[in-house]
């Protein structure tokens, strides 16, 4: 049998592992951060009208600037943000992509500051960019002095900051970001993908847009919106770098249905979005019940929690899997991860938690 040593893959490949995270059929599902609630049935029938009428025209290729759906990704952003300074792909794994395939590539360096997004070192490796892994602070926070001094010191030419940070859910301020721009030669990506789980009224680097041409800021629709099996990411950014990224995506990347998908999506973002309350509460929920198991938690601006003190993770994954509910070991010692789902999921992961501690 054939196997990957028997072919001509690139070196830097050779030994590596594909993104993965297990995968089983259970009842509670709390591994991958998805968003438990489900999409409300009046909107999934407006989506699947949507649908049905790109099928419609599926002889024609779709529209391959996706005007329409960037002016809806600009109105939903709000910012004062033009449908110029906005770009999507399939997932915002392909939006990070493109930035690095632009951006990136051999002799050019990416960094972040881990425990951060596994796929960052992934997204370097098929791009040819060089992965430069610097570290946080204490309880996995990042302040401006850190960020700096990383910077400064390996003048990296893109930096992707995760906030809230995957799988620590930590917050950055606004000043971590400002001093990452400034020491920064090249480009800064904010990833925001679970922005809308933050506390209401927590800013974001969308505010730092104006007069900063370097600056890009990622979303997704996968986490709150619930949309994890459309594929929709986005981002926001000067016009310039869109006319960057239109150098490196593939012809015609966005589908005609993924396309109507999403915008049918955002014509109801204020009921899509209506769960994020409850999932906050639920992670406040986890948060506290594990606290008074003993374990120790961080605070989180996301829809999970990260938890450590755990003395066995393999122990725990297991112990929990038999009972029919699935976490995350993020490969940090003595920590897991936790999603927030529904009321019933967050009730039984903590019942699974009590009678495994006890």
């Amino acid at each position: 049998m054939t196997t990957l040593d028997d072919l001509p893959l690139r070196e830097e490949l050779r030994g590596s592992s594909p993104y993965g995270a297990p995968q089983a059929a259970v009842p509670v599902a709390l591994n991958v951060n998805e968003n438990t609630h489900g999409i409300p049935e009046s909107v999934a029938h407006d989506i699947v009208t949507s649908v049905a009428g790109a099928v419609l025209g599926l002889n024609r290729y779709p529209d391959r600037e996706f005007r329409e759906l960037r002016q809806a990704f600009a109105n939903y952003l709000g910012h004062g943000l033009s449908a110029e300074q906005i770009w999507a792909a399939n997932g915002s794994n392909e939006v990070l992509q493109q930035i690095l395939l632009a951006f990136g590539g051999p002799g050019r360096s990416l960094m972040s500051f881990t425990p951060t997004y596994s796929m960052y070192p992934l997204l370097a490796a098929g791009t040819m960019t060089r992965w430069v892994a610097a570290e946080r602070d204490e309880r996995f926070e990042l302040s401006p002095e850190t960020v700096r001094r990383a910077i400064e010191v390996e003048q990296p030419d893109v930096v992707f900051l995760c906030s809230p940070n995957n799988p620590t859910g930590t917050r950055l301020g606004l000043d971590t970001i400002r001093a990452a721009y400034d020491a920064a030669p090249g480009m800064l990506v904010v990833d925001e993908a679970y922005a809308e789980f933050s506390d209401p009224g927590t800013p974001s680097a969308l505010e730092l847009l104006p007069g900063r041409e370097r600056l890009i800021v990622s979303r997704t629709m996968s986490k709150a919106f619930a949309f994890a099996g459309a594929r929709v990411g986005y981002l926001a950014a000067d016009s310039a770098v869109t006319d960057a990224l239109r150098l490196v995506r593939l012809p015609y990347h966005l589908s005609a249905l993924t396309q109507a998908a999403a915008l049918a999506a955002l014509r109801h973002s204020d009921e899509m979005l209506a769960v994020v309350d409850d999932i906050r509460q639920q992670r406040g929920r986890i948060a506290d019940g594990l606290e008074s198991l003993g374990y120790t938690t961080y605070a989180s601006g996301s829809n999970f929690v990260l938890f450590g003190g755990v003395p066995d993770t393999k122990v725990l994954f297991e112990g929990l899997l038999e009972r029919g509910i699935l976490i995350r070991d993020v490969g940090i010692e003595a920590h897991m991860r936790v999603s927030a789902g529904s009321e019933t999921e967050t009730t039984a992961f903590l019942e699974a938690m009590s009678a495994l501690t006890s």
